[in-house]
């Protein structure tokens, strides 16, 4: 499978997030509360809150497609502060995951990845990607995702699978 189809995916899936704070602002309206209450709500105690975690899955997916296809990404200083603040960054990551095309990451098996944190160490770009990156992106986005479910906001499987394109 190519690696874009799965930027793409993320791409889709970083939409129904943005969907999802979307009825997590009505849920708040609702039962009369800020909505901005749940960025700080977490799984359990050692967790990043829900604000963490949605800049860690927009993180984990600009990382995947950027130093897959060799290029640098572009920094958030992850300053948000507001459901509003989150849907901007979604938004910045959206539309930044579009301009890639499939010929971007040819030549993915020649390139290779290295991060501060593994002390020397790389990988191939391509091993990044499926074992370090998507995974990644898929934990911080299923926390979200359940940590909004966990709070009581109305989101299901279709929301988290945001738009499946049926023939």
């Amino acid at each position: 499978m190519s690696i874009h189809l799965i930027v793409l995916e993320m791409k889709k899936l970083l939409g129904s997030l943005d969907h999802c704070l979307d009825k997590a602002v009505a849920y708040g309206s609702e039962r009369k509360f800020d909505a901005n209450v749940l960025l700080q709500s977490r799984l359990a105690p050692d967790m990043f809150s829900l604000l963490r975690q949605i800049q860690a899955a927009c993180d984990q997916a600009k990382y995947a497609a950027s130093r897959s296809a060799g290029k640098e990404p572009p920094a958030h200083p992850d300053n948000e502060a507001s459901i509003d603040d989150l849907k901007k960054r979604i938004g910045a990551v959206v539309a930044y995951l579009g301009t890639f095309t499939a010929a971007d990451f040819d030549g993915v098996e020649s390139r290779t990845v290295s991060l501060p944190r593994w002390e020397g160490k790389k990988m191939p770009a391509a091993d990044y990607f499926v074992e370090h990156a998507m995974p990644n992106f898929f934990f911080h986005f299923t926390t979200a995702y359940a940590i909004l479910r966990h709070n009581g906001v109305p989101v299901g499987k279709r929301d988290y699978l945001g738009a499946i394109s049926y023939k």
